[in-house]
C-alpha cells in the first residue's frame, strides 16, 4: 500500500437513482503513469471528481498520498496534487503569465516555478498573450502547466488531448511521458481513446457503466489471450 499513491475502496456515487460508479477499487502505483481508459460516460470524470474531494461519494472510501481524503483535509491533500478536470479554468482577458502567478500567490511560490512550467509546456515566448487568443492546443498545455505548479506529487489529467489535432495530440502526449521522469510525480490520465492510453500508460484501469473490469500492468493486459484492444471493443458494445 505504501507504494500507491491512490486507493479507493468499494467507491460509489449516485446519479438520480442509478449508480455513477460503483464498487470502484483503484490501486495507482507510485510514479506511475496509470490510463484510466473507458468511454464517454463510464465515470472516469465522477472517480476522478471524487479522488479530488470536489464531490463526496455515496459509499466506500479513499486514500490519497496516503491520507483518507475528507471533506476537513481535503485542501491539505490537494496542495500536494495538479489538476485538469474537464476544461481548463482561467481568465482569458488575463496573459498566461499573469493566470500562473494567481496560482502562485495561492500556492506560495515564487517567478522561477512559473518560468519553469512555462518552459516545460513550450509557452515561455507566449507568457505575455492574452489567454483567449490562444489556439485549443495552447489551452490545453496551460492547463497542464497550471497542474505542474508546485511540482505535485500527483497529476491528475481528465482527457487532455480531447478536441486536438494530430500535432496537438502528440505534444500533450510527448509532455505527459516526460513528468514521471522530470518531476518524480505519478499521473493519471483519462481517455476514451485506446491508442492514446497504449502510448503512454504503464498501468491502466478499464472502466464500463461504472464498474472497473480491468486494472493492472499494461504489458500483463496484452501478453494475455484478451489483448487491450478486444477487452476495449467488448466493453463499448452498447456503451
Amino acid at each position: 500500500m505504501k507504494n500507491d499513491v491512490i486507493k479507493t475502496f468499494n467507491l460509489c456515487k449516485k446519479g438520480g437513482r442509478n449508480y455513477r460508479i460503483k464498487d470502484v477499487q483503484l490501486s495507482v502505483p507510485k510514479c506511475s503513469i496509470y490510463g484510466f481508459l473507458g468511454p464517454n460516460g463510464a465515470g472516469k470524470t465522477t472517480t476522478m471528481k471524487l479522488i479530488l474531494g470536489l464531490i463526496q461519494p455515496d459509499g466506500g472510501s479513499i486514500e490519497v498520498l496516503g491520507k483518507k481524503m475528507n471533506p476537513k483535509n481535503r485542501f491539505s491533500i490537494n496542495r500536494h496534487i495538479g489538476s485538469l478536470i474537464e476544461n481548463p479554468g482561467f481568465y482569458g482577458h488575463l496573459s498566461a503569465q499573469e493566470n500562473l502567478e494567481i496560482i502562485a500567490k495561492y500556492k506560495g511560490l515564487g517567478k522561477e516555478d512559473i518560468k519553469e512550467v512555462l518552459k516545460l509546456v513550450h509557452l515561455y515566448d507566449r507568457k505575455d498573450d492574452k489567454v483567449k487568443n490562444y489556439s485549443l492546443g495552447m489551452k490545453q498545455r496551460l492547463g497542464i502547466a497550471m497542474a505542474l505548479m508546485g511540482r505535485p506529487e500527483l497529476i491528475i489529467l481528465d482527457e487532455p488531448t480531447n478536441g486536438l489535432d494530430p500535432a496537438g495530440i502528440n505534444e500533450i502526449r510527448n509532455l505527459i511521458k516526460s513528468i514521471p521522469k522530470t518531476y518524480g510525480a505519478t499521473v493519471i490520465i483519462s481517455s476514451h481513446l485506446l491508442s492514446e492510453i497504449e502510448q503512454m500508460a504503464d498501468h491502466v484501469g478499464i472502466i464500463n457503466h461504472g464498474q472497473l473490469i480491468y486494472e493492472g500492468p499494461l504489458s500483463k493486459l496484452e501478453t494475455t489471450s484478451a489483448s487491450l484492444e478486444d477487452v476495449f471493443l467488448e466493453m463499448t458494445k452498447g456503451a
